[in-house]
């Protein structure tokens, strides 16, 4: 199986899977013996995420642009009340929210609260949106990935890792009609 290697300062390897391939992020001086271990144990599933990656670009790609068109008015309509909404609940105020193209990430928080979201999201099942929405709106509070940020996450959205789940498994299930 053919792959990107980054070295970097690190004490762990992992595997990421992209639209361009396999990318293996590995601690400097690692072998590439140790390295190709590591991947082949985990073929099986680089296989599968890298079919679910295609697909779900391929989808993409079938889109016209008035579909696009469509699916960012949504988005925007969407977005905008479950922002209001999670932000209400949890007491927080936002700047700007707006709809992007972006393909790898679904949203980002800036430090002066505008929230982004990618237009792509309509695709997933409405909990993988609402557990977007609501990692975003925790940045508002903790622009990290701590602990800290996670028991917020957990406390809107206790069931938030089966939620996040639902992102990686490329919302085929939903674009084939199921829920």
């Amino acid at each position: 199986m053919d792959y990107e290697i980054i070295y970097s300062k690190r004490k762990t390897v992992s595997l990421k899977v992209t639209d361009g391939g396999l990318v293996v992020h590995a601690p400097r001086g690692l072998s590439r013996e140790r390295i190709d271990t590591f991947v082949k144990k985990h073929e099986e599933w680089a296989k599968r995420r890298l079919s679910e990656v295609r697909r779900e670009e391929a989808f993409f790609n079938s889109l016209s642009a008035s579909d696009i068109r469509d699916m960012r008015e949504l988005a925007r309509e969407t977005l905008t009340k479950k922002t209001r909404l999670y932000s209400n609940i949890m007491g927080l105020s936002y700047g700007k929210i707006t709809v992007t193209s972006a393909k790898k990430r679904f949203g980002s928080c800036s430090s002066c609260g505008n929230i982004s979201y990618s237009y792509r999201l309509m695709a997933y099942p409405d909990r993988a949106v609402d557990y977007v929405v609501v990692h975003e709106l925790c940045h508002l509070v903790h622009m990290n990935h701590s602990r800290e940020f996670y028991a917020l996450l957990g406390k809107i959205l206790p069931d938030y890792k089966e939620r996040r789940a639902l992102l990686k498994l490329g919302g085929e299930k939903e674009r084939q009609g199921e829920k």
